[in-house]
Parts: structure tokens; sequence; C-alpha cells
């Protein structure tokens, strides 16, 4: 009888493991063709997740889950992160729309010397929303320097520098990746470089990043890259040319240069990356056209500097200059209102169309005085069609150039926005990916994510392996485009089908779920 015990429970436990404890879990992706981060080739794989982690990544069979998603003929990516974002109205609208429609599950904000300050405080109430998407942050140089100094045009004293590192480094303390300057605008365009050098050495000793609008990116990029490259030098940072290009007519095919730079820099042992978005067009404020010097002290001194003869004069003959040679891109139909406060039906439109409007032959003369008139009502937000589609792709293919929007949230109906804020990640994939073959799609997707991963020091994004943070963007490499437009922008992009953050469904068959899952991410922390 014992014996016949025996051989039941062993024919039990056989039976029992040869069916097998199903196995569930919270969300399985299946039969996609997995893109991990690395330079692996790509394979079909199941992938599992748990809570906010990938937990198993395989064939997974007879398993079961909550939620099943079906990613047969579909890419399955780390979710993408952008490293050059405008995110100050995301207390406004958390969820992110604009971004995470392109398969954005991370942005670094707080670019071109914009950043927050303080940081901590910042951080504490960006928490309290429910996020759609990861939030991490730069220190702005130009919003410390504007709170120390205002926009005064001068080095600042020993106690007002003393001041800015403090700043510096509380945010840095707070958790800031690094810190961004913007030294083409008001006030950084006043600093010298022994100011970034030693406002850049604070971040540094918390392992920071630099990052930084070029002081020129017109006439004089040669020089702004070679002032970047000896600020990583000097302050032993490693260096970020963010949005990096070369502008106007007379630069058209500098990225030779750049890119060369570039690489000398990285060969003798210094760390110099770009980033970058995939259009021939800028987007920035009509400011952009006005010398730095004529706006230090704020509206009230520019306005009051228009009222000298001699000094107007000076002002629009250097605006002039800025069409001719610059940003302007030598017309005037070249600069397109994305965002005018004051005069809505410009949005869209140009200043050539504005010159027109007012019965103006389209000179750069009368351009310069409707630039003009445009800061005193109280400035613009403009599109500038003055980059070369060469030097796009030529920067785009570098091995150090990542892929970045530059853009701001954008709502559909909202002003004019340049097209980057709704496509940036799909118009590489589709358009300079599958159309055109600058890339090919594995190169392209670390662009977008393991290789700012790693620049970030995130330790647990940008790749898709067990026990990373369940961030993912699912595609259709056929049919992911972007449809936005500069003549038609309030449109979401094509073929982004599905968007995973920390593990919450938040993008589903191309549409916005209630599911939120970003967090405010922390720098070692």
């Amino acid at each position: 009888m014992d014996m016949l015990k025996k051989v039941l429970l062993a024919t039990l436990i056989v039976a029992m493991a040869a069916c097998g404890t199903t196995e569930t879990y919270d969300i399985i992706i299946s039969d996609g063709m997995v893109y991990d981060g690395t330079t692996n080739i790509p394979r079909k794989a199941d992938i599992a997740i748990n809570g906010d982690q990938i937990v198993k990544i395989g064939n997974l069979g007879r398993a079961q889950a909550t939620t099943s998603i079906d990613a047969s003929n579909l890419v399955v990516s780390p979710g993408f992160i952008d490293m050059h974002a405008h995110v100050s109205g995301i207390m406004r609208s958390p969820v992110g729309e604009s971004a995470i429609k392109q398969g954005v599950t991370t942005v670094l904000g707080g670019p071109d010397g914009g950043g927050p300050s303080p940081m901590q405080d910042y951080m504490d109430t960006l928490s309290k929303h429910d996020l759609g998407m990861n939030m991490a942050y730069l220190v702005g140089h130009n919003t410390i320097r504007r709170r120390v100094m205002q926009t005064e045009n001068r080095a600042p004293t020993a106690d007002e520098l003393a001041e800015m590192k403090a700043q510096v480094k509380e945010a840095m303390d707070a958790g800031a990746f690094g810190m961004s300057t913007g030294l083409k605008y008001v006030p950084g365009s006043f600093s010298k470089v022994d100011e970034v050098i030693a406002l850049s050495k604070v971040a540094a000793a918390s392992g920071g990043i630099y990052t930084s609008h070029l002081r020129e990116e017109g006439l004089g990029l040669l020089d702004a890259v070679q002032e970047a490259i000896m600020i990583g030098r000097e302050a032993n940072i490693p260096i970020v040319l963010t949005h990096h290009k070369a502008i106007g007519r007379p630069m058209w095919g500098a990225s030779v240069k750049t890119l060369a730079m570039v690489d000398s820099a990285n060969a003798l042992g210094l760390d110099i990356m770009m980033d970058q978005y995939p259009y021939t067009a800028s987007s920035t404020g009509i400011s952009v056209l006005i010398p730095t010097w004529a706006r230090a002290g704020g509206q009230s001194a520019f306005k009051k500097r228009l009222e000298d003869p001699a000094t107007r004069k000076k002002i629009v003959d250097e605006i002039m200059f800025n069409i001719e040679f610059d940003r302007g891109g030598a017309q005037l139909d070249v600069v397109q209102f994305a965002f005018v406060r004051w005069k809505p039906d410009l949005n869209g439109r140009t200043l050539k169309d504005w010159a027109i409007e007012k019965g103006l032959e389209p000179t750069f003369r009368n351009g310069a005085e409707l630039v003009i008139e445009a800061q005193v009502n109280g400035g613009a937000s403009c599109i500038f069609h003055a980059i070369n589609e060469e030097d796009v792709k030529r920067i785009m293919q570098h091995p150090k150039a990542m892929v970045a929007s530059d853009g701001r949230l954008a709502y559909i109906g909202e002003g004019h926005p340049h097209p980057r804020a709704y496509g940036t990640f799909p118009r590489v994939l589709g358009y300079y990916v599958r159309e055109e073959g600058v890339l090919d799609l594995q190169l392209a997707l670390r662009k977008m994510t393991s290789i700012p991963a790693d620049r970030l020091g995130l330790t647990d994004r940008g790749y898709l392996k067990e026990g990373m943070k369940a961030d993912i963007t699912i595609f259709n490499p056929e049919t992911v485009i972007d449809k936005s437009t500069f003549v038609d922008p309030h449109h979401y992009p094509e073929g982004i089908d599905y968007v995973i953050v920390n593990g919450k469904l938040t993008v589903n068959q191309g549409e916005l779920t209630s599911e939120r899952g970003g967090m405010v991410l922390k720098k070692g922390k």
C-alpha cells in the first residue's frame, strides 16, 4: 500500500510539473521585434511587465496578463529620451501629450540656460502632479544670472559669482543632471567664458553635464564651438552642443568643420557630444535678430535706446545684417511667426507678409523696423527657415549625435508651433530612416534611447533588459511618420501605437489613456 501511494504521489508530481503553474503578469507584449538599445541584433521576443519593471524577456508561451499587447509586425523599443525639451508648461498639462504621442517617455528640461531655480522647490511642486512622462532637469545659467544680476551687461562681482555658484550647487544637490547655457540670449550673452567655466566646475563636481546653446550658430559658429570645447576642457565636464546646426546661408556646409572639431577634441580625451532636431528651420524669439547689447537692462532700456536716432540706426543696421546673413536667411519670407500674443492673425505668416500688409516693400530695412515693432509690442516666437538639409543629414549621421526635439509642449489649435513639437522622433524614423536611408533603424533608436540614457547616467532606463524600468515605445516601422508641417502644424504623428511609462500604458493603439506613470528623475537619487 505504501508503495502504491508513493507511485501515485510521484505520478501526480510529474503531471503537475508537466502542466506547470500559469505565470501571470500585469502586461505582456508578445511577438514584437525587440530592439534592446544595444548593438545586438534585434530579435522577436515577448516582454513581461510587473509593476514598473520589465521582469522577463523571451518566449512567454502560455503566460497570462491583465493587459496583452500583440506587437506582431511592430518594433518594440526602449522609450525615447528627448535630450532638449522646453517643458515649462508641464504643470499646465502634466501628461505632455504632444511629446508622449511621439513615443517620448523621458524629457530633459531646462535647456538654453532656462532651467528652473531653486531646483528643489520646483521638483517638489512638480512631483505632486500626475505626470505622463519622466521629467529630468538642467539648471539654467540664464535663470541664475538673471536672479542675481538682472540683465546687466557686465561681469559679476566676487559676491555675485559666489551666489551663482551656490545656486548651481543647490540645483545639483536637488538632483539636476547638469547645467545649461544660452549664450546667444540675454543675459547669458553678457557672460565671459571664465564665468561659465567657474559655474560649470560646480556642476562637474556633482557629476553633471554641460549643454550649451552656443554663443553663435551662424557666422560665429566655429569660434562658439571652440569656446564650448574649451569650457569642457577647463571645467573637466562632458559637453553637449545642443540643437547643433549651421544657420544662415553663408555657413551652410560648416558642419564639416564643426564635426571635425568634435572629433579632434574627443581624440584628445575630452567628452563632446551633440543633440539635433531633424528640420531645416529653427524656432526662437524674434529678439534673436536684435543685438543683445541693445536689450541690456530690459524692455524699458531697449525702448529708451530707440529714442536716440543714432542708436536706433545702429540697432536697425545690425538687425538688417542678421536678416541678411544670419538667422534671417537672407530674405523676409524665411521668418515665420509661430506665436504672437498681440496680433494672433500673424501666426503662420511671414515677416514679408506683414510688410506687404502694412504697404511696405519687403526690404531688409523695413523688415528690421518691423522686428523692432514686434519687440516693442511684447515680442514674438518665430520659425527661421535658414538651415541646409545636407548639414542636417551630416550631423545626424555623426556617432556623437543624439536626437532631440527642442520642442515646446504644444496644444492643438494654439498658435503656429514648429512641427518638431509634434513630430521629431517619428520624422527621424519615417523620413530619415525608412525613406531617405540616412540612418539604419537600430542606430536611430540608439540615438533616441540608450545613448541619451548613458549620457545622463541613467542606469535603469534606455534599454530593454530584465530589471529595467518599463519605459517602452512600440511602433509600426512601415507607417511611422510625422504629420505636422510648417504650414499646418497641429497634427499628431502616425504609427506610434503604444507607449508605456513606468509600467503604465499611457498610449494604447495610438490614443491617450488615463494612465499616468511619469515621475521626476533626480541624478544619483
